[in-house]
């Protein structure tokens, strides 16, 4: 004799059949929302930059070789750092202006080889439209990166900190810093146009190329 179903066993395994279903929609949606890396997906928000990252792809080259066009920008408008009077700033300060984050330490050997390229970068090319932005994250205040600034002559650049290394702490969570120097090509967004992992002569025809390229418009 077949044994009778159970009263409500088998809608039972229908509504858990499709509560796995949901939840599994669920994920990945998440997935597809904040990204395999754990980093908020700033594709819409960002479609200048990603516009922008494709016409600067072409003009990586010589000195600039390294740079990497970013594939789907990051919104960085929330990363924070102190001003040259010593009050909390962020990207998104900069609004509407095209900005080279360079992060950098007196300790890092190759950040200050790049330094003065950064400093000449900065008197060649820096106005409202652009602006070098060097970030020194030494922890021991001011005095000695400001000391180092003086016995090269940096006089452009205006000094920018972060002693707690937050920044690049919350870059390394974005995977966007991996070491010192680390350097971003940030556009109008506030959202990233490329990076750059290691030193490079910013001062360059090529670098000074790509940042132009980078800072056309759709407009244009």
């Amino acid at each position: 004799m077949t044994k009778p179903t159970e009263p409500g066993q088998r809608p039972n395994r229908r509504l858990i059949a499709a509560g796995i279903a949901g939840t599994a929609a669920v994920l990945a949606a998440v997935y597809v929302i904040v990204g395999p890396h754990g980093n908020t997906d700033d594709t819409q928000s960002c479609a200048l930059e990603m516009e922008l990252a494709e016409k600067a792809g072409p003009f990586a080259t010589g000195e600039v070789a390294a740079f990497r066009p970013a594939e789907r920008p990051l919104g960085l408008s929330e990363l924070t750092f102190n001003d040259p009077d010593g009050n909390p700033v962020s990207i998104g300060d900069f609004q509407g202006r095209t900005i080279l984050l360079n992060l950098w330490a007196t300790w890092c050997a190759p950040c200050r080889k790049e330094m003065p390229a950064l400093d000449e970068l900065q008197a060649d090319m820096g106005g409202e439209d652009f602006q070098v932005v060097a970030v020194n994250v030494d922890r021991g205040g001011p005095e000695k990166p400001k000391a180092f600034w003086k016995e090269i002559g940096v006089s452009r650049l205006d000094y920018y900190s972060d002693a707690s290394n937050g920044i690049l702490k919350d870059l390394k969570a974005k995977a966007r810093a991996t070491g010192l120097p680390t350097t971003i090509l940030v556009g109008p967004s506030g959202c990233e146009i490329g990076t750059m992992y290691g030193p490079a002569e910013w001062a360059s025809g090529e670098a000074k190329s790509l940042i132009s390229a980078a800072m056309k418009t759709k407009a244009e």
